[in-house]
């Protein structure tokens, strides 16, 4: 017992270093200056030209609460509608959902953007969230239906005795049921919108519009092909530091969320 509980403890000390290390590694680089440390390569990254600019987070924390709030909102309903409801083609419409993830989202991104120049929302921060929206919502409904379905079902039917609807169910009960099941979703779809690369660069055309990550990219390429890596170090630490807060904010409910919605699927 005392071996394997060594074992196991170890594996998890070398797995945390390997996924530890390019952080801190990043971080100790961010703050190395010529003449020892400090932040003067933050200092760069804020006032050089083609550096980061307030309007480039603002950006990307309204890409982020768009892309949350649509994917938490659409497959909480979807879930609900999924895991609580039978209905014609309710399985087949679930597989045709889930088959959306096998589906390289790089190959459509060209024809989203001519449909988002058709609706007027080419080059838009509101267009760019729907894109990210539509590539969360698999998992995301995937999860909140597992978690619906995990629910036990008295707890429901004693809602509805005491004379509450489907909506009443749902906001009432079904949402504070599987609350680490949202915080997931939430938590992924953050993650997922605030460190994305491709999708920003093929929606954004305008500069003003950049988020964070393709304003660190940005950075990279507009100094005459002269690199500044202690500075892109700090933009790196920058756009982690949000999402290893969270992480550790959430990680208990995370934990719980994605194993009853996996676990159930």
């Amino acid at each position: 017992m005392k071996l394997a509980r060594t074992g196991y403890y170890s594996t998890g000390a070398a797995l945390a270093v390997l996924f530890l290390f390019p952080l801190l590694w990043s971080a100790y680089a961010s703050v190395r200056t010529p003449s020892g440390f400090g932040l003067e390569n933050y200092a760069r990254l804020f006032t050089a030209d083609g550096g980061i600019r307030p309007h480039h987070v603002l950006n990307s924390v309204v890409v982020c609460l768009l892309t949350v709030g649509g994917t938490l909102l659409i497959s909480t309903l979807g879930g609900y509608a999924f895991g609580r409801f039978d209905f014609p083609g309710k399985n087949a419409l679930f597989l045709v959902t889930l088959a959306i993830l096998m589906v390289p989202y790089a190959t459509i991104l060209i024809a989203l953007y001519v449909l988002l120049g058709w609706v007027g929302l080419a080059d838009s921060l509101l267009g760019l969230s729907l894109v990210l929206i539509m590539f969360q919502l698999p998992f995301a409904i995937f999860m909140m239906r597992n978690s619906f379905e995990a629910v036990p079902k008295e707890l429901e039917e004693s809602a509805l005795v005491d004379g509450c609807g489907s909506v009443g169910v749902l906001l009432r009960v079904m949402v504070h049921a599987v609350r680490p099941g949202i915080v997931t979703v939430s938590l992924f779809a953050f993650l997922a919108s605030w460190s994305e690369f491709f999708a920003p660069l093929i929606m954004l055309n305008s500069t003003d519009r950049f988020t964070l990550m393709l304003a660190v990219v940005n950075m990279r390429t507009a100094s005459f092909g002269a690199i500044d890596y202690a500075a892109l170090e700090a933009g790196v630490t920058v756009m982690a530091v949000p999402c290893l807060v969270l992480f550790v904010l959430l990680q208990r409910s995370y934990v719980r969320g994605f194993m009853s919605g996996a676990l159930k699927g």
